[in-house]
């Protein structure tokens, strides 16, 4: 599903060539629960948004579902997120002014689906994640784990083959991040939905079935987590 090869980037910074990815080759297959860990400044974010099509490579390939998105156009890269990729966020990026279902509603609105549609779809994402008695708070009335709840909700309403989490359980306090790891395993195990979670926590990484170590923008040694293993 996910293949990359031989990928680097490249940033003009002070009039100074500094290369973040370094010769990156790496293949995740539909239904795998990966983490990506690294140290500050590895890479990892880097790669990230490089897997996401939120950025593209200076040289190498990039190959997402079978389609070569290495040179793809900013709307052609726009495209393939709305329809292939969720993302879920350490700070949530919820409209303050919308109800947590218009909240799910907005990347269907992107796909150009229709207005009764995208209300059921919402309603059944909300549900899914346990906040069928939610819908119409506005995020200030919400916890940080029913807020992260409406973020996966609109991660998954377009039904998108990969979630793509960026420091999911940042913002959150140790029991509800145990709840939103949780959900994402649930959503990998039943749904067969490929989960990528980028963390600098052991204990988020141990749901993976496998962790990506980044260090000075390569991937060191693959592991196995304990957690992931015994599921």
């Amino acid at each position: 599903m996910i293949q990359l090869d031989s990928i680097t980037k490249t940033y003009l910074l002070a009039k100074e060539s500094v290369k973040v990815l370094n010769n990156i080759s790496l293949r995740i297959e539909q239904g795998e629960f990966v983490a990506i860990m690294g140290p500050s400044g590895s890479g990892k974010s880097t790669l990230m948004n490089m897997i996401g099509c939120l950025d593209k490579p200076t040289t190498g390939t990039y190959n997402l579902s079978g389609e070569n998105v290495s040179h793809y156009s900013e709307n052609e890269l726009a495209r393939v997120r709305n329809q292939s990729i969720g993302f879920v966020f350490q700070q949530f990026h919820l409209l303050p002014r919308l109800s947590a279902l218009k909240n799910v509603e907005l990347p269907m609105i992107y796909a150009g689906v229709s207005k009764s549609e995208r209300q059921s779809r919402a309603e059944e994402a909300l549900i899914k994640v346990g906040l069928a008695d939610r819908m119409d708070h506005l995020p200030n009335a919400l916890s940080g784990g029913q807020k992260q709840r409406v973020a996966i909700a609109r991660a998954i309403v377009n039904k998108p083959k990969i979630i793509l989490a960026d420091e999911p359980t940042g913002a959150l306090d140790s029991k509800t991040s145990v709840a939103i790891m949780e959900q994402f395993r649930e959503l990998n195990q039943e749904e067969g939905v490929t989960i990528i979670v980028v963390t600098h926590e052991s204990e988020v990484a141990e749901y993976a079935k496998r962790t990506i170590f980044v260090r000075d923008g390569m991937i060191q040694a693959p592991s196995t987590s304990s957690k992931g293993a015994s599921e």
